[in-house]
């Protein structure tokens, strides 16, 4: 029995050292092989040579060339509002008009007043030539005329106060006053704003004030109408630089077709410089940022250990000068035509293999247009 169990505890160590011995070559083997990496997937683009000029970028405000709230030149009721509520008007429309019954009253009895006079003049005048009265009642019959003409064309003048008028074409905005209501003098009635042409006021850096000049063109982007392209050129510098910001006001006129554009909107500004330098566009996703240095991995064909040819990045280091939407121009070691990794470069190393797959590319667009912004 003894016996019996002894050989079958020889025969199983001996099958365990054998297969220990077998994995253990095996495991050697392993590694004693090269290892190789498989290849990661990326998406790549062609670097590419283009013309950029340098653009301000600064935001703005706009604001009438022409615009004001019409104002009561006189008390009195209101008896008509001429001008609808948003309605285009032209220079001297009525747009209000006060009560001026009395005055009109007036006005009729002192024209009245004035044909008397002229009447009287001539027969003074006849009077006069014949030297039947004395030379002062001619002259006092000479100055009841004028004061009764002068009379008349202040009341002609009291009426017209009493018929507020466009000084100027416009757009009138949300009446301030109703029918019946009685106003002073200087009570504001409506706003009336020109909104074709218009002006956008927005501020520079004192420093890129040499980069400025009348005449120079612009762009305007707008929030509410992200697909309107809308362009002006810089009319007006301001003669001083704001003191607490070191800022300069630059005034630009933009045109405005449709009248679109509102007084007080908010709006992004790109003055755009004369001077276009040539300069090597990747996609933003490209550059991987770091803190010893920014690079970008360039997709070319190298070759292993072993001699074999394989698809590789090599890492180069670049320095971005621009941005421009998705777009960066960037300077150092990359030329137009080069493929550079512009998806999973932060899985990549120097001299590893990839495989590029372009099913799916990142925006690289220089005028984004995100859905929510």
């Amino acid at each position: 029995m003894l016996k019996k169990f002894l050989l079958l505890l020889t025969a199983f160590v001996g099958v365990t050292l054998v297969l220990g011995a077998a994995k253990a070559n095996q495991i050697k083997k392993l590694a004693a092989a090269p290892r190789t990496m498989p290849p990661a997937g990326v998406a790549a683009t062609a670097a590419r040579s283009e013309e950029w000029r340098s653009t301000l970028h600064s935001i703005g405000t706009l604001a009438p060339v022409a615009g004001m709230t019409v104002a009561a030149d006189a008390d009195g009721i209101v008896v008509r509002i001429a001008a609808e509520n948003g309605a285009a008007v032209r220079a001297g429309d009525l747009l209000v008009e006060l009560d001026s019954s009395v005055e009109v009253a007036q006005r009729e009895s002192a024209r009245a007043r004035a044909e008397l006079a002229r009447v009287n003049i001539t027969r003074q005048e006849e009077l006069w030539q014949r030297k039947a009265i004395a030379k002062v009642e001619y002259d006092t019959a000479v100055a009841a005329r004028k004061q009764a003409e002068a009379d008349v064309a202040a009341l002609d003048a009291v009426i017209a106060k009493k018929q507020v008028r466009a000084p100027f074409a416009g757009r009138a905005g949300l009446r301030l006053v109703n029918p019946g209501q009685y106003v002073g003098r200087g009570a504001p009635l409506l706003p009336l704003q020109q909104l074709d042409p218009m002006y956008v006021n927005f501020s520079i850096p004192q420093r890129h004030l040499p980069d400025l000049a009348l005449g120079r063109r612009v762009a305007l982007r707008v929030d509410a109408f992200p697909d309107a392209a809308y362009a002006g050129e810089i009319t007006a510098i301001n003669a001083t630089v704001d003191a607490a910001t070191r800022n300069i006001t630059v005034q630009a006129t933009v045109a405005n077709p449709g009248e679109k554009l509102r007084a007080g909107m908010f709006v992004r500004v790109d003055v755009e410089l004369p001077e276009a330098m040539p300069v090597i566009v990747v996609p933003a996703t490209a550059v991987a940022y770091a803190p010893y240095g920014n690079s970008v991995f360039i997709v070319e064909k190298m070759k292993g250990p072993d001699g074999q040819e394989y698809l590789g990045v090599r890492q180069q280091f670049v320095e971005v000068t621009a941005h421009r939407g998705d777009l960066v121009a960037v300077k150092g070691g990359v030329k137009a035509g080069e493929q550079v990794v512009t998806a999973g470069v932060f899985k990549l190393r120097n001299g590893a293999p990839v495989q590029v797959n372009n099913a799916v590319q990142p925006a690289a667009s220089a005028n984004p247009r995100p859905a929510n912004s």
